[in-house]
């Protein structure tokens, strides 16, 4: 198994963090998901081990701003059992969301509990959205409010999942060809031949497995030949 720290984005300096994890999946939704490593194992590695930790990756994933982010997590340490709960919410969305998804890239019926749960949460994010105009026209937007919602990272991340799961994109939802990899992706490329979440990762581990697997098939030079073989 790969090393962790390869999933990062590539800041030497900077240690393995929620906020510097690569965002492969094409969709806000799929990067959410895939902040576990090595989710087709018996040994994840979940990177989300904290509130602050949920509202940093998603301010490095674009959910949130920076100025939303900062009073989220005073919030956090104001109310701790609050964040830990909203937390433990998130989770469990991610972990509902990696299951549909995962069963849409295999071409089988998502679990109906996983996506009454999204229902659910949807439910309570959707009514939050707001029209707000722009120069040259409108855009959507998410209405705050004083009391600092802690499942606000969550509302952009389950409007990406509703609006993938009914657009004709869905179609490209793919699982990493790693099968201890786990990460979802939407394949973009031109012939849909897309393999891996990252080729850097997953790929180039595949192709070392590969020459490492020649090179024990391979023949050793200067073996003695057998009798009744020729020279």
């Amino acid at each position: 198994m790969a090393d962790t720290a390869s999933r990062r984005e590539k800041t030497p300096q900077a240690p393995p963090s929620a906020s510097n994890l690569k965002l492969v999946g094409g969709r806000l939704c799929l990067d959410f998901v895939n902040t576990v490593d090595w989710h087709g194992t018996d040994h994840p590695k979940e990177w989300l081990t904290s509130f602050d930790e949920f509202v940093q990756w998603a301010v490095h994933a674009g959910a949130v701003d920076r100025q939303t982010a900062e009073g989220l997590m005073a919030a956090g340490r104001a109310r701790p059992a609050e964040a830990a709960g909203a937390l433990r919410e998130a989770l469990a969305l991610r972990e509902a969301m990696y299951r549909i998804f995962a069963a849409v890239a295999a071409a089988r019926e998502p679990p109906a509990d996983d996506l009454e749960h999204l229902n659910r949460a949807l439910a309570r994010a959707l009514p939050r959205l707001r029209l707000q105009a722009r120069p040259g026209g409108f855009d959507w937007a998410w209405a705050d409010d004083e009391a600092t919602p802690l499942d606000r990272p969550l509302w952009p991340i389950l409007a990406s999942a509703a609006e993938l799961l009914t657009s004709g994109d869905l179609a490209r939802v793919r699982r990493c060809a790693d099968d201890e990899c786990g990460w979802l992706f939407v394949d973009m490329s031109r012939n849909r031949s897309r393999r891996w979440c990252a080729m850097e990762d997953c790929g180039n581990r595949a192709k070392a497995r590969r020459l490492r697997q020649r090179a024990r098939d391979a023949p050793v030079s200067g073996e003695p030949t057998q009798p009744g073989q020729d020279a």
